[in-house]
């Protein structure tokens, strides 16, 4: 796959996800402001270690896996992605077994906004 191997492994990892949202309907897209809340501190920490560990040599990415595409501090842009995309799939895959199990994760129904 060369330069798109880790860009594919991101769209992977979203369209076996796609369905959770699609046919479970567990309204985590619906419920944007709450994906941004579990989302935004993790992807804040995460770029900033990136770009800590690239600036002091103790990080680096292959050219031949990446587009080669870098940003700011040269973290590539797949990296940001994996560090949106992954979470964005784990929150998916939680409400997916809520939904199916009835499991509340430690927070009644009604906070979380399903109606259930």
């Amino acid at each position: 796959m060369g330069p798109l191997t880790y860009l594919a492994l991101l769209v992977g990892c979203l369209v076996v996800t796609a369905p959770l949202e699609l046919l479970l309907r567990v309204r985590v897209y619906a419920r944007w402001r709450r994906l941004l809340v579990a989302v935004l501190p993790e992807f804040s920490v995460f770029v900033v270690w990136v770009l800590y560990a690239i600036a002091q040599g103790h990080w680096d990415y292959s050219s031949s896996l990446t587009l080669d595409v870098r940003l700011p501090g040269g973290i590539p842009v797949e990296e940001v992605l994996f560090f949106l995309v992954v979470p964005l799939c784990s929150v998916l895959a939680l409400e997916a077994v809520r939904k199916v199990t009835g499991w509340d994760a430690g927070y009644p129904a009604e906070e979380a906004g399903t109606g259930r």
